[in-house]
């Protein structure tokens, strides 16, 4: 198999491969007869939905200092791994999401912070950036969201998030989002999950969770994880 990579030569280029909603396109893959791999933004058609598929990429500079990304991991080098997919997405998902191991330590001043200005459930928060990135605060989808939220640029800019790479704005921002979703859909956690991860428009127009199996597994898995975080929270331990 042969090491398909794509070369970045600047961080406009980075740019112009994650200007799109999330909900609203697809990526298309193109391998080019050196066997690099072009990664472009594409109209998805009328029925916009997640991607189903699920890939690790290797982000490394290779020995001329020039950022690449490979599907395979280069030995001997320094890599970040990218997942390009949301953890909580794929339908065909193995995690068992009623024993898998809680995340109840990281980031808890900032989540607190967020969670106490937004009006948010700091369980829900935890639960959603657990499903979004698995706390990764680096990682990185090919249609541009962003960090641990998953911020796509457009929303972070939007939200008022100058950089989604950090941590701390990167949680301001998507917890302001999803309380945003939260008042448009009256307080039903499951339809404000469901449009964090399909969009407002997909949650409106279906009139409910909309029929795509990556939203329905990401829904499901949200509730299933912020009844964890709830039980295991701090707060929860001092008044009980």
């Amino acid at each position: 198999m042969r090491n398909k990579r794509i070369r970045l030569t600047s961080s406009l280029t980075c740019l112009l491969l994650i200007s799109a909603p999330l909900w609203a396109d697809s990526v298309k893959r193109i391998m080019h007869a050196d066997g690099t791999v072009e990664y472009t933004n594409v109209k998805s058609g009328s029925q916009k939905r997640a991607s189903t598929k699920n890939e690790t990429v290797y982000r490394y500079r290779d020995k001329n200092g020039v950022v690449a990304f490979s599907e395979i991991r280069p030995e001997n080098i320094n890599v970040d791994v990218i997942h390009f997919h949301c953890y909580a997405c794929d339908p065909n998902s193995k995690v068992d999401w009623y024993n898998t191991p809680l995340f109840l330590k990281p980031y808890r001043q900032e989540i607190a912070s967020a969670a106490e200005r937004y009006g948010v459930d700091s369980a829900l928060v935890r639960a959603v950036i657990h499903a979004e990135s698995a706390f990764n605060a680096q990682a990185l989808s090919p249609k541009g969201a962003q960090g641990l939220m998953q911020l796509m640029p457009a929303t972070a800019q939007e939200l008022g998030v100058k950089n989604a790479m950090v941590a701390a704005q990167n949680i301001q921002g998507g917890v302001n989002y999803l309380a945003k979703m939260l008042r448009q859909f009256n307080g039903d956690i499951g339809l404000a999950t469901a449009a964090y991860n399909a969009g407002p428009g997909a949650v409106s127009r279906y009139g409910g969770i909309p029929p795509y199996a990556e939203t329905k597994a990401y829904v499901e898995r949200v509730g299933i994880l912020r009844n964890r975080y709830a039980v295991n929270s701090d707060d929860f331990a001092a008044a009980n």
